[in-house]
């Protein structure tokens, strides 16, 4: 029996790749939200999920939903059979208070609303890994209680917003799913949405930061959007357990920094144009060394070298808190959980980052918003 499946912020890059599983890997109709500021921008959006959705567009209904706004889907159908959340700014320098204002007060709207749905039958949080902030080593999944401190708003704004659903809102047939870095599309390393990791690969290959703050053993959490859309909508379905789930592979599967950095420079040094820079291949510099150095840029706001450090420092701290992600739970209730092993990931996406020159178009400058 198919069911009535919201998305908020379904215009996101993770947000639609889980519409469009949804779309192809069940039967549910669909609820999309977008935030959209007139009817001009909603009908952009409109038609621009239209063609991407094709021809399940039938069974798609989009609807405006600032989640700022008081009671923002108020004018939404209260039939809905599951929801995922996966509305959020997820800037590593955002503020304190856009932080709050959108992670956590507009994920209590959501859960306010989904209270008040009685067919519902799943509420997916889409959460992250460094929701478990500062605190080292083995990290369960399971909602984490304590502040061990984070590294950025980002990090806190999302662990609050597992703490909120969880104690005030414990009626809602809650899953969180806590997403590793997404750095491809799928295993082929595709890149069409660009985020920190991609920015700093950058930064690394025209030679602008030549160090590398971290632990060489820190394991990194990597996945393709593939993955994670086919885990939020198995878990998005009312025969699956609720509960806190990593979407990520197991620490042993984990890339190690260390491992990552070597495997970038191999794939740099098949580049003509790289090569004939002769960039020597970046140090890794202790916790202290790295804080220095961002301090020392604060009098050089035009170098593009200080800027390049800036860019790294707000999740920086992170690579100095190694930490074991398990999956158990995810590995016993899903037997795809075996998509977020991959190791020739860093691999790919840098050969496709290269070829691309991070989808530089033609007459672009080749050193524009670097440090982005």
């Amino acid at each position: 029996m198919s069911g009535l499946a919201l998305v908020t912020g379904a215009d996101g890059y993770l947000g639609l790749h889980t519409a469009q599983r949804l779309l192809t890997d069940t039967d549910d109709r669909l609820v999309l939200t977008v935030r959209a500021a007139d009817r001009a921008e909603l009908d952009a959006k409109r038609n621009q999920l239209a063609s991407v959705l094709d021809t399940h567009k039938k069974r798609v209904e989009v609807v405006p939903a600032d989640l700022t706004d008081d009671a923002p889907l108020s004018g939404v159908t209260r039939t809905v059979t599951a929801i995922v959340h996966a509305a959020a700014r997820t800037a590593f320098n955002q503020s304190r208070d856009d932080a709050r204002r959108i992670n956590v007060e507009g994920t209590a709207r959501v859960a306010e609303y989904a209270v008040t749905c009685p067919a519902l039958d799943r509420f997916v949080l889409m959460s992250t890994l460094v929701s478990a902030g500062c605190r080292t080593g083995e990290v369960r999944e399971t909602i984490l209680a304590g502040d061990a401190g984070f590294a950025n708003h980002y990090e806190w704004s999302k662990s609050e917003a597992e703490l909120l659903l969880a104690e005030r809102f414990p009626e809602l047939p809650l899953t969180v799913a806590r997403l590793s870095t997404i750095v491809a599309d799928d295993d082929h390393g595709h890149v069409t949405q660009y985020n920190a990791f991609h920015n700093t690969l950058k930064l690394f290959f025209y030679g602008l930061i030549t160090v590398v703050p971290g632990l060489p053993d820190t394991r990194l959490y990597l996945a393709t959007a593939a993955a994670t859309s086919g885990a939020l909508v198995h878990l998005a379905q009312p025969d699956t357990p609720t509960g806190v789930y990593h979407l990520a592979p197991a620490p042993h599967e984990a890339i190690s920094l260390r491992e990552a950095i070597d495997t970038v420079f191999d794939v740099f040094a098949t580049d003509d144009s790289f090569a004939r820079r002769r960039l020597l291949r970046p140090e890794f510099c202790d916790q202290e060394t790295f804080r220095h150095l961002v301090a020392a840029t604060e009098t050089l706001s035009a170098s593009p070298a200080a800027g390049a450090l800036r860019s790294v420092a707000p999740f920086a701290e992170q690579m100095f808190r190694p930490k074991q992600f398990l999956n158990t739970r995810l590995v016993q209730t899903w037997p795809g959980a075996t998509a977020f092993a991959n190791r020739a990931l860093v691999h790919a996406v840098c050969q496709s980052l290269v070829n691309s020159r991070w989808g530089r178009k033609p007459g672009d400058r080749p050193h524009a918003s670097l440090a982005s």
